[in-house]
């Protein structure tokens, strides 16, 4: 297999930041498969108007000819090796259906179940192949080198997998990290959104631990090295959606289960209708046209049409409103499924940080559009996450931010600057309580643990020696303990107030939780990265009961396999790298579109592409209607399959009306899973996905 690496667009930090993964993609005609659909596929539309145009059959004939060898011999000689082992794979007998059709006349038909069957295959191909693309692609999130530092302090650049245990690396400010391992000396913050899922970069100090393949921000870091590199975060993360998708049990449309038993048991009869009127003595031309009569109204065209239209109309239903369905599987298993696991951040939340708190202090004379124009500009010349709410906020509210000058920025702390001749400090609370105030231009050493979420401890307020201190204190405290990140504004040295951020619910997560908890009967799991008070309160918000917080990649496909021993048919729904092996542990995997990363992409069943969670209870109910549609369908091919064989064998079914037979109930249910395609089909699901 080929594989081409394409150049990113933007620099590895932006690409790390958006949770993506360099692309490697595998050449669409590098796949035989492909190579040979197409080949199939075009030498029968160049034959198709051909003989619709009535010319000789000299001319049509050897194109469908060709047509036929170059889509039907993959699957002929797959379905011969599996004869070999004393297995009937349907390939073989569409082949052979294939042949047959051609040698009664029926040349076009033939040709064209070779072309579909073909086509199939490739796509199943192509569908592995960018999956296993995207896997690779995984591992270039870890940087290939690292800066090692020697016992004497000297430094040396060299290959991560030369790394080992005990090793202390320089993480330079805006570098990806190397290797997992903890941090002995520096301050920084450090995206871990790749790994965690978390929403905002972690404050990193002493002692904290750091993952491979994550981007530090603005400070330095002296890292220990904890584990060897193909035992890191993202290595696991790998194997773990390698063996997810091996150990996955095998992909079968509800028609295949019974696929061994109907051909073993048609071929045998054919040869039974064959042989037996023949042995006493019926003439050999009559017994076979009796015995090719009985292949053609027994064959399972019409069965396998009872289950693919529904699908695959509920595919392109669904296509138009905005979800990817991968495959006839994949909707299939979609109406299966009676448990929900969700992420947090990018699927149940936007993903993106915003303001949803301004706390002004009354004593100091400042409203809130004056509280949050300070900070606004203090913080414009950031960027960290938290700045760009910040000034997102004073921009949707249409505040004017004057020039900030003598900006300097603390990793852990936060920033400083003048503004309109006042200094302005917006940052998180502990610190700037507890901190003495840096001389200007100073630069503080930080050699203390940092949190995300800082907790404030009532003894603060005692410790910074002041009424305002307290009231600062209480306020984050109560911004904290809803969900929030407490940022807060210092101006001339004395508090002003505390501004609230935090990552938004989407509209319509709520509904959406509550059709899925009717659709399957069992209240939605949450699983996240985040920390276990941001996410209670998120999912209070939602309607979630049960939720999964401080989880690595690993612990979310720990929680999907225990759903599953307990008997259920999970869905998960995410967005991140991060999500990429309970994605493809699951029943079924479904993956937010706009900011999804490009392993989880590949990785899932399903794609929302415009992040509406509404669709994902409504693609669900649609694929129960098709469930629905395909059992009526085999109702309407065994009736069919069943009259016409009762007559050939009972009597003489001519050969013309068994065909004009069979093509009618391949007709018939075809049409019957057409329905699906309209629009009404669509809004019948989403009307039973929102209860």
């Amino acid at each position: 297999m080929t594989a081409t690496l394409t150049p990113p667009a933007a620099g590895p930090a932006a690409s790390v930041r958006a949770g993506s993964v360099p692309r490697r993609r595998t050449r669409l005609l590098a796949l035989p498969e492909v190579r040979w659909a197409a080949a199939a596929t075009a030498l029968f539309l160049l034959a198709l108007p051909l003989q619709l145009a009535g010319a000789p059959a000299w001319i049509w004939g050897p194109l469908y000819a060709l047509s036929y060898a170059t889509g039907g011999w993959e699957p002929g000689w797959e379905g011969l090796k599996a004869l070999r082992d004393r297995t009937l794979d349907v390939d073989l007998l569409m082949v052979v259906a294939a042949l047959g059709a051609a040698s009664i006349g029926q040349v076009m038909d033939g040709a064209l179940l070779i072309v579909i069957f073909a086509t199939s295959g490739a796509l199943e191909a192509l569908a592995t192949a960018r999956t296993a693309d995207s896997v690779r692609g995984l591992l270039d999130l870890a940087p290939a080198t690292a800066t090692r530092i020697a016992a004497d302090g000297s430094e040396q650049t060299l290959p991560v997998d030369e790394l080992a245990v005990g090793d202390t690396v320089l993480v330079r400010p805006g570098e990806s990290i190397g290797a997992d391992g903890r941090v002995l000396h520096g301050a920084s913050e450090v995206d871990q959104a790749s790994i965690t899922g978390e929403p905002l970069p972690a404050a990193k100090g002493p002692g904290d631990e750091v993952f491979a393949g994550t981007l530090n921000g603005t400070g330095a870091l002296r890292v220990r090295v904890e584990r060897d590199a193909s035992d890191t975060v993202i290595a696991r993360i790998v194997r773990m959606v390698e063996e997810a998708s091996e150990t996955k049990a095998p992909t079968q449309l509800f028609i295949e289960k019974v696929e061994q038993r109907y051909s073993l048991g048609m071929v045998a009869a054919t040869l039974a209708v064959f042989g037996v009127p023949l042995a006493f003595g019926e003439a050999f031309s009559e017994a076979l046209l009796r015995a090719m009569t009985f292949m053609i109204v027994a064959s399972p065209c019409a069965v396998v049409l009872a289950t693919m239209p529904p699908l695959l109309s509920a595919i392109a239903n669904a296509g138009r409103h905005g979800v990817l369905v991968k495959s006839a599987v994949a909707m299939e298993r979609l109406g299966q499924i009676d448990a929900v696991a969700l992420d947090k951040t990018g699927t149940l939340t936007e993903g993106t940080p915003r303001v949803v708190d301004v706390r002004t202090l009354p004593e100091r004379g400042l409203d809130e559009a004056d509280l949050l124009t300070l900070a606004a500009a203090a913080e414009h010349p950031s960027e960290h996450p938290l700045a760009r709410a910040v000034v997102d906020a004073a921009r949707e509210r249409g505040l004017d931010l004057p020039a900030a000058e003598d900006f300097t920025s603390s990793p852990g702390i936060g920033v400083r600057a003048v503004v309109g001749g006042r200094t302005v400090e917006v940052g998180a609370p502990a610190r700037l309580l507890a901190e003495p105030e840096p001389e200007p231009g100073a630069e503080a050493e930080v050699e203390v643990e940092v949190e995300v979420e800082v907790e404030v401890e009532s003894e603060c307020a005692a410790d910074a020696g002041g009424d305002t201190d307290g009231v600062v204190a209480a306020l984050a405290r109560e911004l904290e303990e809803s969900g929030r990140t407490a940022v807060l504004v210092v101006v001339d040295g004395t508090p002003a107030g505390v501004l609230g951020i935090a990552d938004r619910l989407r509209p319509d997560a709520a509904a959406s939780v509550a059709a899925l908890t009717v659709l399957t009967g069992t209240a939605p799991t949450l699983l996240t990265g985040d920390n276990p008070r941001a996410a209670a309160h998120l999912a209070a918000e939602a309607g979630i009961e049960d939720v999964r917080a401080g989880l690595l990649p690993q612990d979310k496909v720990g929680a999907v396999r225990e759903l599953e021993c307990a008997g259920y048919r999970v869905m998960v729904v995410g967005d991140g790298v991060n999500d990429a092996p309970a994605l493809a542990a699951a029943h079924i995997g479904v993956a937010m579109g706009r900011a999804g990363s490009d392993l989880a992409l590949e990785t899932a069943d399903a794609v929302i592409v415009r992040d509406e969670l509404a669709a994902v209870p409504a693609t669900v109910a649609l694929s129960r209607r098709a469930r629905e549609l395909v059992v009526q369908n085999l109702v309407i091919a065994g009736v069919f399959i069943a009259g016409l064989v009762v007559w050939d064998l009972a009597g003489t079914l001519p050969l013309p009306l068994g065909v004009a037979g069979h093509e009618g109930s391949t007709v018939l249910v075809g049409l019957n899973g057409l329905r699906l395609l309209r629009d009404a089909a669509w809004k019948r699901a989403a009307a039973e996905g929102t209860g």
